[in-house]
């Protein structure tokens, strides 16, 4: 479902988006395309965030249990 909604922008903004546009898609659908991938890039941004937050809250103990398991390996220069 779409919504109407209304935006006042520059001259010489909305001569740039007829430009990258072109003339095969509408300046509404080129407009929502781009406020699309904007939106998905920023809600992916907060989530790589929260689990970068999430890895360095637990980063010491997951570098203790990594150490641990790395012990556990062969050593080929011990053979």
């Amino acid at each position: 479902m779409k919504a109407k909604t209304s935006l006042t922008l520059s001259a010489d903004l909305v001569a740039s988006i007829d430009k990258l546009a072109g003339t095969k898609v509408s300046r509404s659908a080129y407009i929502e395309q781009v406020l699309r991938e904007f939106v998905d890039r920023r809600a992916q941004a907060r989530k790589d965030a929260r689990e970068t937050a999430a890895i360095n809250r637990h980063s010491a103990q997951l570098n203790a249990e990594m150490t641990d398991s790395l012990s556990f390996q062969a050593n080929p220069a011990d053979e």
